[in-house]
This record gives C-alpha cells, sequence and structure tokens, in this order.
C-alpha cells in the first residue's frame, strides 16, 4: 500500500497537475457552463486532460469537482447529480493515472456565496453541502481531499470538518492570498493572512497547508507564503501558483507566464521546502512538463548515490 499523501511528500517533494477550467474551456466548455456535469457527460473530455497531465509528470490530480458542491451545482441544475458527478470525477481521475501509483485529490471548491449574517447562507446548509461533497469523493477513493481557493476561516473550517468526518485520510486547506497595494505583504479577499491560516488549519486537523490561485501571487510570493506557513503551522506545504497574470485579449482571459518562466521560480520554491508543487489558473500541461525537469533535476541533487555521500562527509572531516 502507498504511504499517505502527507506522508510521502515529507520524504520527497511531489508534483501536482495544472488547471482543469481553462483546459476544460479549450476542449470545447463554454462560458459559465457546468464543468463537473463533464464528469458524467464528457468522461473522455476530462480523461483527456489529466491523461496529459500524468504524461507530463503528475504525481498528484485534483478531481473536476472544484464546483461540486450541491450548492453551487444547483445554479446549473444540476444538484440531484451531485453525488454521481464527484463519484465519476475521482473514478476518471484514478483512470488517468493507468498502472501508476499516484494520488487522487478530491477537490472541494468555495460555494459561491456567504454565509449569514452577511449572506443568504446557513451555516448549516454549507455544512450539509460540503459533507455529501466529501462523503461521495471519499466513497469513491479519493486519497486526499483538498479544500481550497478559500478565503475566510469559518468555511475553510467547516470544509476540514467535513473531509475530517467523511474519514478522509489527508485533508488539504488551501488559501486565495491577493498581493495587498502597496505590495508590501498578501493576504485573503477576507484579510486572512498565511500565519493565521497555517495555524487554523494546524488546529483543525488538516494534515497539509496549501495556497493556490490569487492576485499577483507568482512564485516567487509562493515561496514567500511557503515559508511563513512552515514557520507558523509547521504542516507540509503545497503551492499551486497561477500561470502570470490575467489579461483580456479579443474578449478571452488570457495568462501571459510561459511554462519556461515559471520552471524559472520552481527551484527556489523547492530549496525553500515546498511539499507538493503544482499550478493554478492558465496552466496547461506544458506548464507541468516544465516543473517536472526543474523538479527531478532537483531530486537528483538531493538523492546522491550513498558512495558519493560519504566521501563528501570525509572530505569535510579532513
Amino acid at each position: 500500500m502507498k504511504p499517505l499523501l502527507h506522508e510521502a511528500c515529507r520524504a520527497r517533494p511531489l508534483l501536482g497537475d495544472g488547471a482543469m477550467g481553462t483546459q476544460l474551456m479549450l476542449a470545447g466548455l463554454e462560458q459559465g457552463a457546468c464543468g463537473e456535469a463533464w464528469n458524467l457527460a464528457r468522461p473522455d473530455k476530462v480523461l483527456a486532460i489529466q491523461r496529459a497531465y500524468v504524461e507530463a509528470g503528475s504525481e498528484c490530480l485534483l478531481t473536476n469537482t472544484f464546483g461540486g458542491s450541491r450548492i453551487m451545482l444547483h445554479r446549473h441544475g444540476q444538484d440531484g447529480d451531485a453525488a454521481a458527478l464527484n463519484a465519476a470525477a475521482v473514478r476518471i481521475a484514478r483512470q488517468a493515472f493507468g498502472h501508476e501509483a499516484g494520488y487522487v485529490i478530491g477537490d472541494i471548491g468555495p460555494f459561491g456565496g456567504l454565509m449569514e449574517p452577511y449572506g443568504e447562507f446557513t451555516e448549516a446548509r454549507v455544512r450539509e453541502a460540503f459533507e455529501e461533497q466529501a462523503a461521495a469523493l471519499v466513497t469513491a477513493g479519493a486519497d486526499a481531499i483538498i479544500i481550497e481557493t478559500q478565503t475566510s476561516l469559518e468555511e475553510l473550517g467547516i470544509g476540514i470538518a467535513a473531509a475530517l468526518a467523511a474519514g478522509a485520510r489527508c485533508v488539504i486547506g488551501s488559501l486565495a492570498y491577493d498581493v495587498t497595494l502597496d505590495g508590501s505583504t498578501f493576504r485573503t479577499m477576507m484579510g486572512v493572512e498565511p500565519e493565521r491560516a497555517a495555524e487554523f488549519m494546524a488546529a483543525r486537523g488538516a494534515h497539509i497547508a496549501a495556497l493556490n490561485c490569487g492576485t499577483g501571487m507568482d512564485m516567487g510570493r509562493a515561496r514567500e507564503a511557503v515559508l511563513r506557513y512552515q514557520r507558523a503551522g509547521g504542516l507540509p506545504v503545497m503551492a499551486q501558483p497561477n500561470a502570470g497574470q490575467p489579461r483580456l485579449v479579443n474578449m478571452k482571459v488570457v495568462y501571459d507566464e510561459t511554462p519556461e518562466q515559471m520552471a524559472a521560480g520552481a527551484r527556489p520554491l523547492l530549496e525553500a521546502g515546498v511539499n507538493v508543487l503544482g499550478a493554478c489558473c492558465g496552466s496547461t500541461p506544458e506548464h507541468i512538463r516544465a516543473l517536472r525537469r526543474v523538479l527531478d533535476s532537483f531530486r537528483a541533487g538531493r538523492e546522491k548515490p550513498a558512495s558519493e555521500m560519504a566521501e563528501t562527509r570525509r572530505g569535510a572531516q579532513a
């Protein structure tokens, strides 16, 4: 049996995948349509995207369930299919790995609203939606659950609790940070800073602290977040920065960071101790392939043959 994700990534850094939403749109999904519905309606399209990531070197795949909670699916008239869509997503990701022992991470994104007293959604309704989604993902065989693109600790806490209640063997909490206007720091839209988030996740029983998406959060800022997480929480860290900043070109959102540019920032992240490295919005299998090359080089440098390590020690003692 393969080790738990949070144990495996402590032993050596692992490579995640890249964006799903932008890849679905390139595959023909209409803007604003329900990408999760393709888990049942067009599984071949989802499988092709995830197989491309595996072929590029991904060792971890997020399921196509970012908007897979009953609340999000209700907006598309798909809420009755919540359990089936989530279960299908796990099967597709597992199929994408083929005979490889990769990690399937069940993806739970924001429910897309505000809870009382600021919005119309009760905490109980959000909890029920997350519990249903987490249970479907775990029952289908997900190796881990990620509660991602979070901006408030309240919603993040509900998601972590739902994943733990469902029996998830590894729970990841991931926040989306925005760089402040003066460029001095970054925090979530709701004002949460990395140290507070790391402490919160550790206290709530999460196994990995993560970051993804966010305005201005390039590879350099992601490295800073990794270091701040480590100092505050002590959990393994996962980083999934965007492929640059979005621009509107001919009424389409385009991300401007090339695979080579993203790869240039990967080694400092690895040297900072990131445990799982992937990418978020705008990234492609080519971005992941470029990160794979850097990760392989980094691993080779760390995993020297025993004879070479002994020679190094003798030299240091001389």
